[in-house]
């Protein structure tokens, strides 16, 4: 007779947004490694289905800035694999330039996407949260945040106060949503290799973040998939609500 080992997600259905590359592209195959059935939401339609094909997942194209849009995804994802039990809010934009001079579209896309489209994922997926936590199950909203949120970096304000803004929300929902069960949590990386950065418009501070990255030995989108998976794989009792999750070097 042989026996199968479940993994720690078996049985949950997990949503992951900024799916395309980077830290949502390696949470969704943890979490399709650790068993959950996994949506991955991404503009980027076709490495999101080779993502999928690769995995096993559900690949649902959205924009998050569209509110519309997230609500269907989040009906496409219901009718496929029933309530979401498990999402991760990750999409996000990173735009530096000097205050005085930065291209203020570069504000809107920061605050489209880090902080409105992030609350259009909990709001699409809120329902289906409180009602699993209701039923007894694991029911967890992770945001992925920055250590910009608490830190400071000449020339990015703006990218800087939407990740404030996340630690915040995330903070007050947790009052919110926890006395009914659903786990709020914030993990804030620090310098992570991933794409994050690579649009800025202003050449010096996109070469600066590359100096950055190439001054120490940074961490790899995995690592904080790992993070993310260990968090989410506790008991339903315990929320790690906030983790922050440096290079060595970085302090």
């Amino acid at each position: 007779m042989t026996t199968t080992n479940a993994g720690p997600l078996t049985g949950r259905v997990a949503v992951v947004t900024g799916a395309t590359s980077g830290i949502g592209a390696e949470t969704a195959r943890r979490f399709a490694a650790d068993g959950a059935a996994v949506a991955v939401l991404g503009r980027r339609e076709d490495r999101l289905k080779a993502l999928a094909t690769e995995i096993g997942a559900l690949a649902v194209p959205v924009d998050v800035t569209d509110q519309d849009a997230v609500g269907a995804a989040a009906a496409t994802v219901r009718a496929e694999f029933g309530r979401a039990d498990l999402v991760v809010a990750n999409a996000g934009v990173m735009l530096a330039a000097p205050f005085e001079s930065a291209d203020t579209r570069e504000w809107d896309q920061m605050i489209g996407t880090n902080i409105t489209g992030l609350l259009h994922t909990g709001r699409a997926f809120a329902d289906d949260l409180i009602a699993t936590a209701a039923g007894g199950g694991a029911a967890d909203l992770v945001h992925v945040g920055s250590v910009g949120g608490h830190m400071v970096f000449p020339d990015y304000a703006v990218y800087c106060a939407t990740k404030a803004a996340v630690a915040h929300l995330t903070r007050n929902l947790r009052a919110e949503l926890g006395p009914r069960k659903v786990r709020v949590k914030n993990v804030e990386p620090g310098f992570v290799g991933t794409e994050l950065g690579a649009g800025m418009q202003h050449d010096g501070n996109r070469e600066q973040l590359t100096g950055w990255r190439e001054s120490m030995e940074i961490l790899v989108p995995e690592d904080i998939a790992d993070v993310i998976a260990y968090a989410v794989a506790a008991p339903p009792r315990v929320n790690v609500a906030e983790l922050v999750v440096v290079p060595v070097e970085q302090g």
